[in-house]
């Protein structure tokens, strides 16, 4: 059996799809599987060892269709369910599946405030997509693998396996983002080093942060490794504090305890920390009882209402209590 798997984007959300990948390749006999996603993406899949072959496409379907349709794939297994999905699976012309993306409710959630969400992981609900197959889930995290060569070495910040804390502090959407004042009260107080990780966007954010709490011992990572070289440090830290992010994620993989915060998007969308094995293993912060959250079901670049009270009403003795 050969199937296809489709999931664009972004890191968290590709990632999400792996607890699929795995349960196919151990319960599906001779089963091949391409994934198809976006060039910007490959490196989040092209590690995993379910995957057989990864395809990519810089712009438009158009680019792999010809491709696609000479592999005669049996299942087309869409994790993405937007209007280039819909494409291209009438353009090749195969069986498929999808995955319920639950449209409506998630609008009336954010329009209304009407929680009409089913208690699922969007894991679960992605493993809808395979059901037709036999296909179950194992109930295990997600995976993601990091080869030897994209390893970083602790040596680099002076630091020690498991005995450092990870802070995420960036994201995509401001709103998801902990902002600066917040973050200075945490890492002040936070009783073990601390590596900052982020990408080359949050390297400002992050020496900013370092000037204003005044330890010799909180290091900045952002910008200075790929995706992959954040992701062993994470794997090598005593505890993860992230915002709602791809490497929230990410960390979920790993024997990590994570104290995540959430500013605009509500945990009820389905994009928690995926451990069905360990649900104590991770903590979520929100401030309760606001009429205006969420506002999104992924973020925007600044406070639709102004005052940002998601993010600034966040309890840190709380959060520090949880990280210590």
């Amino acid at each position: 059996m050969k199937i296809l798997v489709v999931r664009f984007s972004s890191i968290g959300d590709i990632v999400l799809t792996t607890p699929v990948l795995r349960a196919m390749k151990n319960q599906l006999d001779d089963v091949e599987i391409h994934f198809l996603t976006k060039k910007s993406f490959q490196s989040v899949i092209e590690n995993n060892p379910n995957v057989d072959k990864v395809i990519t496409i810089d712009v438009s379907i158009n680019e792999v269709t010809s491709s696609l349709k000479n592999e005669k794939y049996d299942w087309v297994i869409d994790l993405h369910n937007n209007i280039r999905t819909k494409s291209l699976k009438f353009k090749l012309r195969r069986p498929s599946k999808k995955f319920p993306k639950l449209h409506w409710k998630k609008w009336k959630l954010v329009k209304f405030k009407n929680d009409a969400m089913p208690n699922l992981h969007v894991v679960d609900r992605y493993f809808e997509a395979v059901s037709h197959l036999g296909v179950k889930a194992d109930q295990k995290p997600c995976d993601f693998p990091i080869l030897t060569s994209d390893e970083v070495e602790l040596a680099l910040y002076g630091l020690k396996e498991k005995q450092f804390c990870a802070v995420v502090i960036g994201a995509k959407f401001k709103t998801k983002q902990l902002p600066v004042e917040k973050l200075t009260e945490i890492v002040a107080e936070i009783n073990l080093p601390v590596l900052l990780i982020g990408g080359p966007e949050d390297r400002d954010l992050g020496e900013e942060l370092i000037k204003v709490v005044k330890r010799t011992d909180v290091f900045n990572s952002c910008g200075k490794h790929s995706v992959l070289g954040s992701a062993s440090l994470i794997k090598q830290s005593a505890k993860v504090l992230t915002n709602d992010t791809g490497m929230m994620h990410i960390a979920s993989c790993y024997d990590v305890p994570i104290i995540s915060v959430w500013g605009n998007t509500v945990p009820s969308l389905g994009m928690h920390p995926y451990r069905p094995e360990n649900k104590s293993s991770y903590s979520i912060h929100q401030v309760e009882g606001l009429s205006c959250r969420p506002c999104s079901k992924i973020g925007f670049a600044s406070c639709p209402k102004g005052h940002f009270d998601c993010m600034l009403k966040q309890n840190t003795r709380e959060i520090l209590d949880q990280v210590n």
